[in-house]
C-alpha cells in the first residue's frame, strides 16, 4: 500500500511548486477550546468542513462526508441511513461524542449517536476534533469530538430548492429560506431522501435472511432564529427533527422476515449572549437532545429504546490581559430512558463544573483545561488537558499534548434486568484514558502540512461475559497522521493518510472492524463555471471477529456546473469501478451509484 502514499505525496507535491499562491486556511472554530480561536492556532489535531465543502462533496449523510477526514473510520450494515458506527483514531464507536449545536442527541442505552440518521441539508459546517478532550465536554470523547451545526440565517433573505435522483431509485429534494433582518436572523429548512437501496445481508453468506432490497426514507426539518437586541446582548433558539424509516435484515432470520426499524433524532436549544463587561461574555443555554428507536419485525414491535437528554449550560468567556482567554462553565445533565426494556434505574443526573485557559504570547501557546463531572449513580470523574504550542518561524508550529478522558457506563452496562442469566453491572467504574500527542503543522502560500504522533491508553473497558458487565480489557492505540495538500483558485489537492495500531493490551490483537492504514487522496479543479473532483479512498484490511474483512480501493467522482447565475448542475459517481467490499461481516455495500441534482438559489 505504500505505492499509494507515494503517489498521492508526488501529486501534492507537484500542484503545490506549480501552483503555490496565496490562499487563507485561516478558518474560525471553537470545538477545540469552546472559544472562538482561528484553526492554525488550535493546540489539538482539528478539521473543519465548511458549507461549501458539503455542497461539493455531492453526498447525503453525515457518515458518508465524515469518510474522508484523516483518523476516521465508519463501518455500516448496508446502505444509507442503517446502522453506522464510527471510530475515530482506533478508539471504540461509543468513544467520539458527537453533538449538534453543542447538544447531546446520543443513547444512554448504546452510548452511540445514530449519525447515519443526519442529513447534510440541515447541516452548516462540521468540526471534528481527534484526540481526548474529555476536560471540555465531559464523557464519551476518548477518541475526540465531533460537532455538527445547523444552518443559520446569512445576509439578505433568499430561498434555496434542490432536487435529484439517482441509482437505486435515489430520490432527494430539499427548501429552505434564511437570512437576517436588521437585527434578526433566521433559517428553516426541509429536506426528503428516499432510496430503494440493496440488501444488508450478503445472500451467499447468510443464505437464510431476506434477499430483497432494503430501503430507507428520510424527513428532516430544522429551524434558527436569533435576535440581537443591542451589541452586548443576543437571544438564539434551534430546533432539528429527523425521521427514518430503516429497512433492515436478520442474518440468522428467514428469507420471508421483513425487519423495519423507525429512528428519531430531535434536539432544541434556546440561548441567551449576554456582554456583561467588555472583557466579560456570558452564555446560558437551555437544551434537549432525545434519541427514539422503535423496531418492528413482520408488522410487530420487538423493542423500543428512548432517551431525553435534558441539559442546562452557564458558560463564562473572559479575555485575559491581551493574549490570553478564560472559560469558567457549570453544566447540568439529566438522561432519561424508557421503552420495552424495564431497566432498574432509568435516570441519571451529571452534574459539572470546568475550566479553560488559553494563551497566545506569539512564540508561545498554552492550553490547560480541568473538569470535574459527579454522577448520582457512580460518583466523579475528573479529567484534565495541558497543551503547548512552539512558533518555531513564521511557517512552522510545533504542538505537545497530554490529556485524561473517560466515558461513562451505559444504562445497558449497568441497569440491564435480568434476562436468561444475564444482569447488567451498577458497579462498574467509567472507562478511563491517557492521550499524549505531538504534532507538527506547516502553512505557507497556501500550502499545508500537519502531522501528528499519538498514543492513546485506555484502561478499565467495558465487557461482556455470558452473565454480565465488568471492567476487565485495555487497549493501546499508537498511530499517526498526516494530512498535507495545497490551496489555490483552481486547484486543490488533499492527502490524509493515517497509520495506527489499535490493539488490546492483553491479547495483542487488533481491535475489531479498524484497519491499520487509511487514506484518502482528494484532486480537485475548478473552473469558470463549475469545478470537478476526483476521490481515492483506500483501507488495509480489518478483523470483525474471526473474520477477515479485505482492503479496499474505492474511487469516486464529483462534479458541479453553473447553468445560470441561479441555477446549479450537480453529479456525483461513486465506486466507479464497483468494487466489492464490506465494513461488517455478512453486510453488503452500495456498488457503483450515480446521483445527478439540480440547485436553485435566489
Amino acid at each position: 500500500m505504500k505505492h499509494k502514499y507515494l503517489l498521492g505525496t508526488l501529486l501534492c507535491a507537484v500542484v503545490a511548486f506549480a501552483q503555490a499562491e496565496n490562499n487563507s486556511l485561516d478558518e474560525v472554530v471553537v470545538t477545540a477550546t469552546r472559544s472562538e480561536q482561528h484553526l492554525n492556532q488550535t493546540l489539538q489535531s482539528t478539521s473543519v468542513i465548511t458549507q461549501r465543502d458539503i455542497l461539493e462533496s455531492g453526498v447525503t449523510d453525515v457518515p458518508s462526508l465524515l469518510r474522508n477526514l484523516a483518523g476516521v473510520e465508519i463501518a455500516q450494515t448496508g446502505g444509507m441511513g442503517s446502522q453506522s458506527s464510527l471510530y475515530l483514531r482506533g478508539s471504540n464507536s461509543t468513544h467520539t461524542l458527537v453533538l449538534v449545536d453543542g447538544v447531546r442527541i446520543s443513547s444512554a442505552t448504546t452510548g452511540a449517536t445514530a449519525i447515519d440518521q443526519l442529513m447534510l441539508d440541515q447541516v452548516e459546517r462540521i468540526e471534528v476534533v481527534r484526540g481526548n478532550v474529555s476536560s471540555l465536554y465531559g464523557s464519551e470523547a476518548i477518541g475526540g469530538v465531533v460537532q455538527i451545526f445547523t444552518k443559520r440565517g446569512k445576509g439578505s433573505p433568499k430561498a434555496t430548492v434542490s432536487a435529484g435522483y439517482g441509482t437505486h431509485a435515489t430520490r432527494r429534494a430539499s427548501a429552505a429560506l434564511g437570512g437576517e433582518v436588521e437585527g434578526a436572523s433566521f433559517h428553516v429548512g426541509a429536506s426528503k431522501s428516499v432510496t430503494d437501496g440493496v440488501s444488508a445481508i450478503n445472500a451467499k453468506l447468510a443464505p437464510s435472511a431476506n434477499p430483497d432490497a432494503d430501503g430507507y426514507d428520510n424527513t428532516s426539518v430544522s429551524a434558527r432564529a436569533g435576535y440581537a437586541f443591542n451589541n452586548a446582548h443576543r437571544l438564539d433558539v434551534s430546533v432539528l427533527h429527523s425521521l427514518g424509516k430503516v429497512q433492515t435484515d436478520n442474518a440468522y432470520g428467514l428469507v420471508t422476515d421483513r425487519d423495519e426499524s423507525d429512528a428519531t433524532l430531535s434536539k432544541w436549544s434556546l440561548a441567551s449572549s449576554n456582554r456583561l463587561l467588555d472583557s466579560w461574555e456570558s452564555r446560558v443555554t437551555v437544551a434537549q437532545g432525545t434519541d427514539d428507536l422503535v423496531s418492528r419485525s413482520n408488522g410487530l414491535k420487538t423493542s423500543a429504546y428512548k432517551t431525553v437528554s435534558q441539559q442546562l449550560a452557564w458558560q463564562n468567556t473572559l479575555n485575559v490581559g491581551d493574549q490570553g482567554v478564560l472559560i469558567l462553565a457549570a453544566e447540568s445533565l439529566k438522561q432519561n430512558v424508557s421503552g420495552t426494556t424495564a431497566f432498574s434505574a432509568d435516570t441519571r443526573s451529571t452534574n459539572s463544573l470546568l475550566a479553560g485557559y488559553t494563551a497566545d504570547y506569539g512564540v508561545h501557546q498554552v492550553q490547560i483545561n480541568v473538569r470535574q463531572d459527579k454522577y448520582s449513580d457512580f460518583g466523579s470523574a475528573n479529567s484534565g488537558l495541558l497543551g503547548y504550542g512552539l512558533r518555531v518561524s513564521d511557517t512552522l508550529r510545533l504542538t505537545a499534548n497530554v490529556s485524561t478522558a473517560f466515558k461513562a457506563p451505559t444504562f445497558n452496562d449497568m441497569y440491564y434486568p435480568l434476562s436468561g442469566g444475564y444482569q447488567g453491572n451498577p458497579n462498574l467504574k467509567p472507562e478511563r484514558a491517557r492521550n499524549l500527542e505531538l504534532g507538527a503543522h506547516y502553512r505557507k502560500d497556501g500550502v499545508y502540512v500537519d502531522g501528528a504522533l499519538f498514543q492513546n491508553r485506555i484502561r478499565d473497558l467495558i465487557v461482556s461475559n455470558s452473565t454480565t458487565t465488568e471492567n476487565l480489557d485495555e487497549a493501546i492505540i499508537e498511530g499517526m497522521e498526516l494530512v498535507y495538500g495545497v490551496k489555490h483558485d483552481t486547484i486543490e489537492v488533499a492527502n490524509a493518510i493515517t497509520l495506527q495500531s489499535p490493539r488490546n493490551v492483553k491479547t495483542g490483537a487488533i481491535l475489531s472492524r479498524r484497519s491499520q492504514t487509511l487514506n484518502t487522496l482528494t484532486v480537485a479543479r475548478r473552473f469558470e463555471s463549475g469545478r470537478v473532483g476526483f476521490e481515492w479512498r483506500s483501507s488495509g484490511e480489518r478483523k470483525d471477529g474471526v473474520n477477515t474483512l479485505a482492503g479496499y480501493d474505492v474511487i469516486n467522482l464529483t462534479s458541479q456546473w453553473k447553468l445560470t447565475p441561479n441555477l446549479g448542475l450537480s453529479a456525483r459517481v461513486d465506486n466507479l469501478f464497483g468494487q466489492d467490499y464490506m465494513f461488517v461481516h455478512k453486510y453488503n455495500t452500495l456498488g457503483r451509484t450515480l446521483f445527478v441534482g439540480l440547485n436553485y438559489q435566489q
